[in-house]
């Protein structure tokens, strides 16, 4: 296979970015109508799966290609970038893809065994799974700020990055601010920040992170910094 076809395949998987975000929001979507009595905006999502939930094999069916698309859409994206943005960019996508990788393989071994928090060692090892994933979801999301305002290099995908920690951020302050009944609402800001921004990533794989950037001389800079 020559270079050029192998770009083409790789950039083709950002396919899958998207498909994890519909996948995903189908299941959102849909998984309450298996859970009678479920209330979406004072119940987390991550109820519809709970070990226990009326709705997880609806949520597994409809969330099946979630995970799997995500995780093998930005492994792509790391081998794509190889020698290419800058370096501050490049951790930046491989720690937000680590934290992909964790929160798939997490929540499957560790679903919660009830809706809300049954307190078993499970639920405390989910609750670790989501501190990990917001840790270094936070961290990967810093830093693509910072590599994609300094020198304004691809500022477009540092505004993304700026969104999806400003949804993060409000559904972590929300969730502990708003009243009980509303906080399924400010959840889902949370969870559909990193969903939602590992698509706007397949998009710019597909496009193979052209047309975005300010100065496409910098495209081949190195940040040494």
């Amino acid at each position: 296979m020559t270079d050029i076809k192998r770009e083409k395949a790789l950039r083709a998987m950002g396919i899958l970015g998207i498909v994890s975000l519909i996948s995903y929001t189908a299941a959102v979507l849909f998984a309450p109508l298996a859970y009678p009595g479920y209330q979406w905006m004072r119940q987390a999502v991550s109820d519809l799966s709970a070990n226990n939930a009326p709705s997880r094999t609806l949520w597994n069916q409809l969330a099946s290609l979630y995970n799997l698309c995500g995780s093998a859409a930005l492994l792509m994206i790391c081998v794509y970038v190889q020698g290419k943005l800058t370096r501050t960019l490049r951790t930046g996508l491989y720690a937000f893809t680590l934290m992909q990788w964790i929160s798939a393989v997490g929540y499957a071994m560790f679903p919660l065994t009830d809706s809300g928090y049954a307190g078993t060692f499970q639920d405390g090892m989910h609750l670790a799974v989501t501190a990990a994933v917001v840790m270094l979801s936070i961290a990967s999301l810093v830093t693509l700020m910072a590599g994609g305002y300094r020198r304004r290099a691809y500022v477009s995908l540092a505004v993304w990055a700026t969104v999806a920690l400003g949804l993060m951020c409000l559904g972590a302050v929300g969730m502990n601010l708003v009243p009980k009944d509303l906080f399924g609402v400010t959840e889902r800001c949370s969870v559909f920040a990193a969903t939602g921004f590992t698509a706007v990533l397949g998009v710019y794989l597909l496009q193979g992170f052209r047309g975005f950037r300010a100065n496409p001389a910098l495209d081949k800079a190195r940040d040494q910094g």
